[in-house]
């Protein structure tokens, strides 16, 4: 029976010992700590020595006697408790394959941890790129970028989808993760790793409303060029109108001066000219004027003078391009003394 038990226990350790640990995968932030923790159970025998170690080949800490190696000194602790190491303020070369290994007759791996230390990402930027209106839905064009990757999305009110852009990273990828999405009536733009995340946001309502007062606005500027032109031409009418009227106006004026009538004034006996005789009173300028003959009195002839002739009437031709009139006057003959 003895052996037996004997035989179980030797098994169970043998299969204990056979079973590898499983490689957990750890993301540090930059500057931060991290702990180790063994993944079995471990015992120690006499001749056992337990060994931290980082990529196989550099020992970081060693149990019994417990020691920290110079590479690590202030930066790494070993708990004799629970074998645990403690990783202190990490940077980008801590990162790589941490094994913990109990040494002695034989040699098995009982922790085995990858550690990627990552730094903070840069918080994105988000710009709009086009805004549009279907059916009464407003349809935004976004393009969100951070740390050498873009994405460019179509969003509405309530989703987004992917139009283009570089490749934005996995969820278990050291590459920043880009995404774009709608929640709680804005646009987001995330941009995130393992260990930090930072996004740009901007409001669906905002935009939109921007769109539609600078589509009104555009609408009003136009309306107000159309006001002007019209305007400016009821101007230039109205002018051209007045300018007509007075040309007209100042063209009925001279036509009045030069239709005009001037009329012979009959001398007296001691400066007239004989009565018959053609008086002309100069016009203005070019024009023609009316002429009037009148008769005058008959002046007293000497004894052997034949009494005058009544002269005829003189008149002048009339002009063909302007109307004449002509009026005689004829005076009453006195009685002989």
């Amino acid at each position: 029976m003895a052996t037996v038990y004997f035989t179980l226990a030797i098994l169970l350790t043998l299969l204990h010992h056979s079973e590898p640990s499983v490689e957990t995968s750890v993301f540090v932030l930059k500057g931060q700590d991290v702990r180790l923790n063994v993944q079995t159970n471990v015992q120690l025998q006499d001749v056992d020595v337990l060994f931290w170690k980082f990529n196989t080949s550099v020992n970081v800490v060693k149990s019994l006697p417990k020691v920290t190696f110079e590479r690590y000194r202030g930066r790494a602790e070993f708990s004799e408790g629970d074998f645990s190491l403690l990783l202190k303020n990490l940077q980008e070369g801590d990162s790589g394959l941490y094994e913990a290994v109990v040494s002695g007759n034989n040699d098995r791996n009982v922790a085995t941890y990858l550690i990627k230390v990552q730094d903070r990402v840069q918080p994105p930027v988000l710009t709009v790129d086009s805004v549009s209106s279907i059916n009464g839905t407003c349809n935004v064009t976004v393009t969100c970028r951070g740390q050498n990757t873009s994405v460019t999305s179509s969003c509405n009110s309530s989703t987004c989808s992917r139009l283009g852009g570089e490749s934005s990273g996995a969820e278990t990828s050291t590459v920043p993760l880009l995404s774009v999405y709608v929640a709680g009536g804005s646009i987001i733009c995330n941009h995130s790793n393992q260990v930090s995340w930072a996004n740009d946001t901007k409001e669906i309502k905002i935009i939109c409303g921007s769109n539609s007062g600078k589509s009104d606005q555009e609408d009003h500027t136009y309306r107000v060029i159309l006001i002007l032109i019209v305007c400016g031409i009821a101007i230039i009418i109205i002018i051209i109108i007045i300018i007509v009227l007075i040309r007209q106006k100042q063209n009925g004026g001279d036509i009045k001066d030069i239709i005009n009538t001037d009329y012979a004034t009959v001398g007296t006996p001691d400066n007239s000219q004989v009565g018959g005789e053609e008086q002309v009173s100069p016009g203005p300028g070019p024009t023609s004027p009316t002429i009037y003959s009148m008769v005058g009195h008959p002046q007293p002839q000497p004894g052997n003078h034949q009494p005058p002739v009544d002269l005829p009437m003189t008149t002048m031709a009339p002009m063909t391009s302007m109307p004449e009139s002509l009026y005689a006057m004829v005076g009453k003959k006195t009685s002989k003394q």
